[in-house]
């Protein structure tokens, strides 16, 4: 036997203070691993949603190309469906978002008749010109987004949105 002595205040001290650590660490590694988590999971981020969309069928006039993907929220699993406005520039594929950029209305190309050649906004009016620009002294703030776009096998692949490069 040593000749070190614990105190009885000394052994409730040592086994308070390791009962109040194990109880501290148990709260604490679900919090710690509830902000590490998104770091250590793989982001699916970036893939290309394959359409139905030939590439050939392409022209230099916008036509709108449909295309759904699955999402996931939390526990639950929905497909949504989107929409792009596809034209060829050149050798180049554009792809740009539908959404207005003043309030998030639907633009439609030649959707007014006094402007054939634009991307218009029924909500207030709002134009946009073939590469996605907004027209001056109409309510849109900025340019239309654009997608990513590659082709395989033939087929259009619409990727991640982006903010709009052409303008």
């Amino acid at each position: 036997m040593s000749n070190n002595r614990v105190s009885r205040r000394q052994f409730l001290n040592y086994t308070l203070t390791g009962v109040g650590g194990f109880m501290a660490a148990g709260m604490l590694m679900p919090m710690v691993r509830f902000a590490i988590d998104p770091v250590l999971q793989k982001a699916g981020g970036g893939d290309f949603i394959p359409t139905d969309k030939k590439v050939a069928d392409i022209t230099e006039v916008p036509e709108r190309v449909d295309f759904a993907f699955e999402q996931v929220d939390a526990w639950y699993t929905s497909e949504v469906t989107s929409t792009a406005w596809v034209y060829k520039e050149g050798d180049k594929i554009i792809a740009l978002s539908p959404v207005c950029k003043h309030l998030g209305c639907t633009v439609n190309w030649a959707g007014s008749p006094d402007h054939p050649d634009q991307f218009f906004c029924p909500c207030h009016a709002g134009r946009y010109e073939k590469s996605g620009k907004n027209i001056p002294k109409t309510p849109p703030l900025g340019p239309l987004d654009e997608f990513e776009v590659r082709e395989k096998d033939g087929l259009l692949e619409i990727g991640k949105i982006r903010p709009n490069t052409l303008v």
